[in-house]
């Protein structure tokens, strides 16, 4: 039997959450929710009908609304699940009630903006002196309800120590949802969080009406300045081109599921971005993404073109049209 506590109470830490516990039922999987009366009635309904409706929550999941009754438990495994700009604050409250060494996982794609620092970075410094086993990054294409109805899908699970990735792996595979390990966590939570970025750039492409050339060659260029970026911070080029790379990129520029593609499909037909946000019920974690792969971009003098045509639509008050059409007479030069 493990104790594992999932940090965030979204679609996809509720997702998890429910993978977990249906895995094994001598799991006893604590999930926090941050709104007690969310919390409230999923205790009382079973179900999480704020942003997993229809989706039973197993016996074994207990939901609550305060982080030491959620880590009680003395967890093996802390799932971090909570919105970039939240995990600080919140992973900084609850140190005070982790126990033992557990295995931290970074589930939340995404960069803080002040620091420019990655998830993991931040659940480091936020867990600072607390023993733990090692931090692994879960990552990959995987909308939450797809996997929520047991839909096949495939992620990585990546972390510096190779235990520590076989762990992970081990906890969260089954027969629809495979894991892959990974060497390459910097790799692997960069994909994760830049694809979010490009997602809003091809959204604003199809709601613009640019067809699917366009998005392909956004696609395309997209995970080539992902891959620039990524090599300058010490990632393994070769990681792009798996599953929280190119496949990860892939799904979320191309479904309406994705929050980050939906947003800009509503920019590229003429919404207002506030009025945009207002309507979400989740965070579109590329929208803060973006600033922040502006700034890593000119800090390590790497060349991001369509994360400057995001950034300049979202924050430099440039229309979408606009961003495009600068995107597209650049300078010529070769591939």
């Amino acid at each position: 039997m493990d104790n594992i506590t999932v940090i965030g109470a979204g679609s996809w830490g509720t997702t998890l959450a429910v993978l977990l516990a249906e895995k094994d039922d001598k799991n006893k999987v604590r999930l926090w929710v941050r709104e007690p009366e969310l919390c409230a009635i999923m205790r009382q309904e079973r179900e999480n009908r704020l942003f997993l409706p229809g989706v039973k929550l197993p016996d074994n999941l207990i939901a609550s609304d305060s982080l030491e009754d959620a880590l009680s438990g003395g967890a093996a495994i802390i799932v971090c699940v909570v919105p970039s700009f939240a995990i600080r604050a919140v992973f900084s409250e609850a140190r005070a009630f982790i126990k033992g060494a557990p295995v931290i996982v970074s589930a939340t794609k995404g960069i803080e903006e002040d620091s420019l620092l990655l998830s993991s970075e931040v659940l480091s410094q936020a867990l600072k002196g607390i023993g733990c086993e090692g931090m692994a990054i879960l990552s990959g294409p995987s909308f939450a309800k797809e996997v929520s109805r047991r839909l096949p899908a495939a992620v990585s699970a990546a972390a510096a120590t190779e235990s520590v990735a076989k762990k992970v792996q081990e906890a969260f595979s089954t027969p629809h949802f495979r894991v892959y390990t990974n060497a390459d966590a910097t790799g692997v939570e960069l994909g994760g969080a830049l694809k979010n970025v490009i997602a809003i750039a091809s959204g604003i492409s199809d709601g613009l009406g640019l067809g699917c050339n366009a998005r392909a060659a956004l696609i395309t260029r997209g995970l080539a300045e992902i891959s620039r970026l990524g090599v300058k911070m010490g990632a393994n080029p070769l990681t792009f081109s798996g599953l929280s790379g190119l496949g990860d990129l892939v799904l979320t520029c191309t479904a309406g599921q994705s929050r980050n593609y939906s947003l800009g499909y509503g920019m590229g037909k003429g919404a207002v971005l506030s009025e945009l946000l207002s309507v979400m019920k989740e965070v579109a974690e590329g929208v803060k993404t973006a600033r922040a792969a502006h700034a890593l971009s000119i800090r390590h003098s790497v060349s991001m073109p369509i994360t400057d045509a995001v950034y300049d639509a979202l924050y430099a008050g440039k229309s979408p049209k606009q961003a495009v059409l600068e995107l597209m007479t650049r300078d010529l030069r070769a591939e």
